[in-house]
């Protein structure tokens, strides 16, 4: 794992003339702690430049979130999601909702001084991404219909969401190539060299591990992408849930202190992993610099259904990774009750068992502080830096990330020289109460001009 050595220097990420006012997000002047305890760095460190702040707004939510209710002073960068590919590359597809509601957050967005990017693909929007980037004529087609969106929509960027180039991990019927990502490198590196490209911001949401190539193994070397893309964001979460073995954290920070069968992936791991391919050069990073890599934070958690005897141990306290019954999902907060859509492959989208933040404190699981109600058994994991709540009666066990597990990751964010971090989604906290532990343990502070 790369480390800094000193003082960390953070990357100028100027907002765009579209605000009223010019803010940004800068580390507190003068901090200077332990790695557990925040940003370390000296009083001439502090240089005006700025962390990046950003997240995820699921534009299907507007009606219920509607743009104006967000913390956009507590951001500097918001992107839309999602806009979706389509078998006609020359045509990328809102719906409705979306349709209506992207202008409005766009306005938003630059009224409060954050750039506004619209994300393209996502788990159910990534089915053409393969097929749009497979040949010269496709990937030039496809330019062309994102900068359509951009100048339709007075976007400041695009953030690519393909989940996944040269895997069969995504949506069962996506699209796929073993060159989907040499294709998609093609593709950043043309549209970056385009009129109206050339000044976007450009960002990707990536997994764990490096882009896969034609072998079916992550790629050594992903250096090329850094000179297409401001920056990726690593989606540190979904690593447990439903369709693992045992119930375990949905998004650790650490792994390796877990025992061999339970490392599936962490924080930890996709930086070491992403770093390692040379992302952003040729070297993992220069003490001197900030990896253009945001770290994903999930506002949200997987239930289980476990069983008294599995879920609690002979002194009163929760097991960590127990068996659950994978044939009685639980209903999260996230759910719609009688929900019978189908996903673009045709399948029933089914129970999702997800729970956000807020809907963990609304379905009583936590109170108003954000820490385990009365009569909810909890446990802290001290490797994934992730709690599980436990409501014995109905036998709901759930994995999700707290003020304490964001905390913990804003340290890392700092300790590592990362950019800064990327929530998805900004819905699913409750009162800024996770927001507000990352920026206190990063030492963030806005100032407006």
């Amino acid at each position: 794992m790369f480390q800094r050595s000193s003082a960390l220097f953070l990357v100028l990420v100027p907002l765009l003339v579209h605000a009223a006012q010019y803010c940004s997000l800068k580390p507190s002047s003068g901090i200077s702690t332990s790695a557990s305890g925040g940003i370390q760095n000296s009083g001439d460190a502090t240089d005006g430049s700025d962390v990046i702040a950003s997240a995820w707004y699921p534009g299907w939510l507007a009606a219920d979130f509607p743009p104006a209710s967000l913390s956009w002073d507590k951001y500097n960068a918001m992107t839309f999601a999602f806009a979706t590919t389509t078998s006609d590359v020359s045509m990328i597809a809102l719906d409705d909702t979306s349709a209506q509601a992207l202008p409005e957050f766009v306005a938003a967005a630059q009224s409060n001084g954050v750039p506004a990017l619209l994300s393209i693909g996502g788990w159910t929007g990534s089915m053409y991404y393969s097929t749009a980037v497979a040949t010269a004529d496709n990937r030039t087609a496809f330019v062309a219909a994102v900068l359509g969106l951009v100048s339709k929509y007075d976007l400041d960027g695009i953030d690519f969401d393909w989940e996944y180039p040269g895997r069969t991990t995504g949506l069962s019927c996506n699209t796929m190539n073993p060159d989907d990502s040499a294709n998609f490198l093609s593709f950043l590196q043309e549209l970056r060299g385009t009129p109206g490209g050339e000044n976007l911001v450009l960002t990707a949401a990536v997994g764990i591990t490096p882009f896969y190539g034609p072998d079916g193994e992550p790629m050594d070397d992903v250096s090329q992408f850094a000179n297409v893309l401001d920056r990726i964001a690593l989606m540190v979460y979904d690593v447990w849930g439903s369709w693992s073995p045992t119930v375990g954290p949905n998004a650790p920070l650490n792994d390796s202190c877990a025992p061999p069968a339970r490392q599936d992936g962490s924080a930890v791991s996709a930086v070491n992993a992403w770093t390692s391919a040379n992302f952003p050069s040729n070297q993992a990073c220069y003490i001197d610099m900030i990896c253009p890599i945001t770290l994903g934070v999930a506002a949200y958690g997987h239930s289980f259904r476990v069983a008294p005897s599995a879920a609690v141990t002979g002194t009163n306290s929760l097991a960590l990774y127990p068996t659950y019954d994978a044939s009685a999902q639980p209903v999260g907060s996230a759910d719609t009750p009688g929900d019978t859509s189908l996903d673009p492959c045709g399948t029933p989208n089914g129970v999702s068992g997800i729970f956000t933040f807020g809907g963990l404190i609304s379905g009583g699981f936590l109170d108003s502080n954000g820490t385990a109600a009365d009569g909810i058994l909890s446990v802290f994991d001290s490797c994934s830096q992730t709690p599980y709540v436990y409501n014995s009666t109905s036998q709901v066990m759930v994995s999700y990330d707290d003020a304490d597990s964001f905390a913990a990751k804003g340290r890392f964010i700092n300790d590592q020289g990362l950019l800064g971090f990327a929530v998805w989604d900004v819905t699913g906290d409750q009162n800024d109460i996770l927001l507000d532990s990352l920026h206190q343990a990063m030492g963030i502070q806005p100032v407006c001009e």
